[in-house]
């Protein structure tokens, strides 16, 4: 299927890696995306994607294999196959906003012909597919598949073609038809499953496995504590039987993923009490975390604590859930001041969001320092350079204790 008319709609940081790496694979592709601002920095290719392993050597290559326009309907009027990737958001109490891929929905509705094949990849609650999203494409001769996404930010390229490609289909031409295309683009296995609702399932399976998960390394890891246990050596080691796969415990999850999905799962008032309650176990994470703090240094009044990264994972420009939001919060709610370093922001954009912005060169005077995300700038500091520092937090398990504690200061991990 080399030379398919392939439109992306959504250019996010899945979409975007997603649409070159299609053109990449000989598709013609044209990617949409209301942004006007970052389709020029993408045309001129002057947007900084550098946390991406290869997207920017293929951006450069690909060529006229690749545009961009804002334009849903003309974009898939010219297309043979439609893949979205625009999200859907989750909000408190199990509130799903649809707005947005709703839209695409519709502007995809009007440009579709007779055959057109519209792949969804967002992650939706089970059943939005074919109860929601495919009916007006359906009655314009459309075909309609869902197949999740299951890449890595950063790692996009290698995900592609590293895991089997789920698709289900809202009946077994859809099916079919995707199959074939994702055969054609992807070194992958192809995987079919029953249908639509079966293939949307796998991703919120995929992913509430991990939060249930990383729940109860956290739920290990508070248990720890206080009891000269390092929780790091009982997860290795109990790691070391294959039937035992925890993860890490730390200081929160965030992203689109692990702190949504949950509510995605339980979308429509469906119970799942284990998901939940691993959701909410990761979302005190933060809180648990200021408390260890608190106690270290006798009360939070009047400290200054430094938090060291706002994304939500290393190596990431993302801070949707992240967890420094709550940390800096509960801080603020003990009377501490707090300041952020990121390299990925600068102080105008720290300041918008709340965090008062430190340079690590000269390290400002702070009375304690939180590593929240793990960036690789973060993981060598001399701790011994910040004056008035008395203890670091390591939110991650991803310091050097023996170091922090040769520095001078008070070593605290997450249940170490």
């Amino acid at each position: 299927m080399s030379g398919t008319r392939l439109a992306v709609i959504g250019l996010g940081q899945l979409g975007l890696p997603l649409s070159v790496f299609y053109a990449t694979r000989g598709a013609r592709v044209v990617g949409v995306d209301r942004d006007k601002a970052r389709l020029a920095t993408i045309e001129t290719r002057s947007l900084d994607v550098s946390y991406e392993r290869g997207l920017g050597e293929a951006l450069a290559a690909i060529g006229g294999h690749y545009r961009t326009t804002t334009d849903t309907r003309a974009a898939v009027s010219e297309s043979d196959v439609v893949i979205v990737v625009v999200p859907v958001i989750a909000r408190a109490q199990g509130d799903v906003d649809f707005s947005d891929i709703d839209a695409a929905a519709e502007a995809i509705a009007r440009g579709v012909r007779a055959g057109t094949l519209v792949i969804f990849e967002t992650t939706l609650p089970v059943g939005t597919t074919r109860g929601r999203l495919a009916p007006t494409l359906l009655a314009r001769g459309a075909l309609v598949a869902y197949s999740p996404e299951r890449v890595l930010i950063g790692e996009v390229f290698r995900d592609l073609d590293g895991y089997p490609k789920i698709v289900g289909g809202i009946d077994n031409d859809s099916a079919s038809r995707a199959v074939t295309f994702y055969e054609a683009h992807l070194r992958a296995p192809v995987w079919t499953v029953r249908n639509a609702e079966t293939a949307e399932f796998t991703k919120l399976a995929e992913t509430c496995y991990r939060t249930t998960n990383i729940a109860l390394a956290n739920e290990l890891a508070t248990i720890a504590d206080g009891r000269d246990i390092d929780v790091t050596e009982a997860i290795r080691s109990a790691n070391s039987q294959p039937y035992s796969s925890i993860l890490a415990p730390g200081i929160g999850v965030g992203g689109h993923c692990l702190p949504v999905y949950p509510s995605l799962l339980q979308y429509g008032g469906i119970d799942a009490p284990l998901v939940e309650l691993g959701r909410r176990i990761n979302a005190s994470m933060a809180r648990y975390g200021v408390e260890r703090l608190a106690e270290a240094l006798g009360g939070l009044a009047g400290r200054r604590v430094l938090v060291l990264g706002v994304s939500y994972r290393p190596g990431v420009p993302e801070t949707a859930f992240s967890p420094a939001f709550d940390l800096r919060d509960a801080l603020r709610e003990r009377g501490a001041a707090v300041l952020a370093s990121d390299p990925f922001y600068t102080a105008e954009e720290l300041r918008a969001m709340a965090f008062e912005p430190a340079r690590l060169d000269p390290p400002p005077e702070v009375d304690a320092v939180v590593l929240q995300t793990a960036h690789p700038e973060f993981c060598g500091l001399d701790f011994g350079s910040f004056r008035g520092c008395r203890v670091v937090l390591d939110g991650r398990n991803a310091l050097d204790s023996a170091a922090v504690e040769r520095a001078g200061k008070v070593y605290l991990g997450i249940g170490r």
